[in-house]
């Protein structure tokens, strides 16, 4: 008999019994494989889109697991067959494949968004197609921010990259109307307050500058919303400028223009993954304010790069000195 209160359409969720039963099978078949994964990671790193996200695709009933609806918890194994909405999920060889990364130079006025009610450009529109999974954006930069964003189809490595407790550097070019004294260096690295907790920046050094306007090149492990912008406005001085030139070990490439992408080389992306596997991530030291620190006068501008040129900059914290992976400038201009 037909339950009065039962929707059509909706899909098919095991009972409270079935699927504590479902979830205490799959767990002792992982536990004799070993080879199982957690659904939403499997999704992931086939580049359907961040693990989050995929938790999110799961909860909603969308995704099918050997003809059954799946729920959040479950872990897949090679040999099952997944669904997401109907279309079967292919994954053949996908751990053996190695992922696509990008490196774009974003200009001031784009969003890092595929979708946005205004209409306003998206960094995704210079993106070149792509045969399997989607291009996932590794870290943000908000619409009036330029410089280096990374994309790659791996879900499994953009997690990586941006996941908190990796705590991987950003270096940052930035312009300030005003100039820093002594004490709100040490505040900036010591630590100021902002709305969604505390926040400081692993190592500052002085650029230079002429006039109002001044340059800094500041790093930190962690990305929130104008995380940067906000902490120099807690010290009373305001961003006009704002560049991002490092994310880990890739560097933005001298001569990328604002707008143009490359594509790492596979030589390069396996050098830089290798780096990656190798390194043990460090907890962030105490960094340090040194006042005057790099180059006297303003940066010079590059119009072919838009990236201020930066010297001497050896000598702060959170950066160990060895030779880089040359993962950066070795791939194909698209």
């Amino acid at each position: 008999m037909t339950n009065p209160e039962e929707k059509p359409g909706m899909p098919e969720v095991p009972s409270g019994s079935e699927l504590e039963a479902e979830r205490t099978l799959s767990a002792m078949k992982a536990k004799a494989s070993g080879k199982s994964e957690k659904l939403q990671k499997v999704l992931a790193d086939l580049g359907l889109g961040s693990r989050r996200a995929m938790e999110v695709v799961i909860d909603e009933g969308r995704v099918e697991v050997n003809g059954k609806t799946a729920y959040l918890g479950l872990r897949v194994f090679p040999e099952d067959e997944i669904r997401v909405d109907g279309k079967k999920v292919s994954r053949d060889d996908a751990e053996e494949d190695l992922p696509r990364v990008l490196l774009y130079n974003k200009p001031e006025g784009e969003i890092v968004s595929m979708k946005d009610p205004e209409g306003r450009p998206s960094v995704f529109d210079h993106l070149p197609p792509i045969d399997k999974g989607r291009w996932i954006v590794v870290g943000r930069l908000d619409f009036n921010t330029e410089g280096l964003l990374i994309f790659t189809s791996s879900g499994q490595l953009a997690n990586l990259l941006m996941h908190p407790r990796n705590a991987i550097e950003r270096e940052y070019m930035v312009r300030v109307t005003g100039e820093l004294t002594d004490e709100m260096g040490e505040r900036l690295v010591t630590g100021v307050m902002l709305d969604d907790g505390p926040a400081r920046f692993a190592h500052i050094s002085d650029q230079g500058g002429t006039g109002l306007n001044h340059w800094y090149l500041v790093r930190l492990s962690e990305g929130r919303n104008r995380e940067v912008r906000r902490m120099f406005e807690a010290v009373g001085l305001v961003v006009s400028r704002l560049i991002r030139v490092r994310f880990g070990d890739l560097e933005l490439p001298r001569g990328l223009r604002r707008g143009e992408k490359s594509e790492m080389s596979r030589e390069s992306v396996q050098e830089w993954l290798l780096h990656l596997k190798l390194a043990q991530q460090k907890a962030a030291e105490k960094g340090e304010f040194s006042h005057g620190h790099g180059r006297k006068s303003a940066p010079r501008r590059d119009r072919r790069s838009q990236a201020p040129k930066r010297e001497n900059r050896e000598g702060g914290s959170g950066r160990t000195g060895a030779r880089r992976p040359r993962a950066h400038g070795s791939g194909t201009r698209l």
